[in-house]
């Protein structure tokens, strides 16, 4: 849409004016060949406007996501929320923290205990036979659809339990978010166990991945029991 395109035009003039040094990888300016971002230790990854459905829907739920990736993680991460007008940011050393549309700002943590029953965020745009089937392993849930890097933001702030993505993104797709949660507590596993990393390989498809936010139960085994 134009306003992918006008987004993308703003960050990538602010950014290249904070830091001129840093080179940006963004989903509207094309990919670089591996060979060259492969040398890179830092960047800028950002999704100028996630969840375009959402966006065309208008339903609110699409974000703007910013992170910056050091050592193939995300070390700083901003999710705005431009209906709301909230923005979490999740920064190594740092934390998490959600800033509302007033100014307030609070720091943000994952649930400690999952609840009962099990609270599981899912897309609104994407849904398969293999997340019906994990849901089923799962047991007593309540699916709370969302669009975008939402679906991590929420886990972040403990208001749902996980985030099971069986499906593909692209990895500016949960940079930011990633950064939100990781600093919140939780994390962001490939299904061997893994942090999601980036800038690994070729491509830049993500694996299927699970967010988490307690850490009281083995969310990978009942996955895998499948």
């Amino acid at each position: 849409t134009q306003a992918d395109m006008a987004s993308h035009r703003i960050i990538d003039a602010g950014l290249r004016e904070l830091t001129p040094d840093i080179p940006i990888i963004s989903e509207e300016s094309g990919l670089p060949s591996f060979a060259e971002r492969s040398q890179w230790p830092t960047y800028w990854l950002i999704d100028p406007l996630d969840g375009t459905k959402e966006f065309v829907n208008r339903n609110g739920e699409f974000t703007v996501n910013i992170a910056l990736i050091n050592g193939k993680r995300p070390v700083l991460g901003v999710v705005h929320v431009p209906v709301s007008g909230k923005t979490y940011t999740g920064c190594e050393g740092v934390g998490a923290a959600v800033r509302d549309a007033d100014g307030g700002s609070r720091s943000i943590s994952v649930a400690m205990e999952s609840a009962s029953p099990l609270r599981v965020v899912g897309s609104r745009s994407h849904r398969g036979a293999s997340l019906d089937a994990y849901l089923e392993r799962l047991g007593d849930v309540e699916m709370l659809p969302m669009g975008s890097s939402l679906k991590f933001c929420v886990v972040a702030e403990g208001a749902a339990d996980i985030y099971p993505r069986l499906g593909l993104t692209s990895e500016w797709d949960t940079a930011a978010a990633q950064a939100v949660v990781e600093q919140a507590g939780g994390a962001v596993l490939e299904l061997d166990g893994q942090p999601l990393a980036y800038n690994a390989k070729e491509d830049i498809l993500n694996p299927h991945f699970l967010v988490r936010g307690p850490s009281d139960q083995d969310w990978l085994s009942i996955l895998k029991a499948g």
